[in-house]
């Protein structure tokens, strides 16, 4: 009788495993339909969006380490500027 239950048990075990297997390659699947779907237009505001994205980061980061009050303002102009771009990707 323990011999039926443990292989009950694998079975069921495995049977769980496969199905997220299958849910994680239909997902992967939609994933890569999108990306493909994606006009040459759609990844260019993509690409800008994203460069967009890392130089606010970059300028988030010379903020914090910046200690001159005249770059300081400029930075910040910078990152409202920035702000102002990436509102307009939404």
């Amino acid at each position: 009788m323990g011999l039926y239950h443990y292989n009950k048990d694998m079975a069921k075990g495995w049977e769980s495993k496969s199905v997220e297997s299958q849910i994680e390659s239909f997902e992967a699947g939609r994933r890569a339909a999108r990306k493909q779907a994606s006009t040459p237009e759609q990844m260019e505001r993509e690409r800008q969006k994203g460069s967009i994205a890392l130089t606010r980061k970059r300028v988030l980061h010379d903020l914090e380490q910046c200690r001159n009050p005249r770059y300081r303002k400029m930075l910040e102009e910078s990152l409202a500027y920035l702000d102002a771009k990436l509102a307009e990707f939404k």
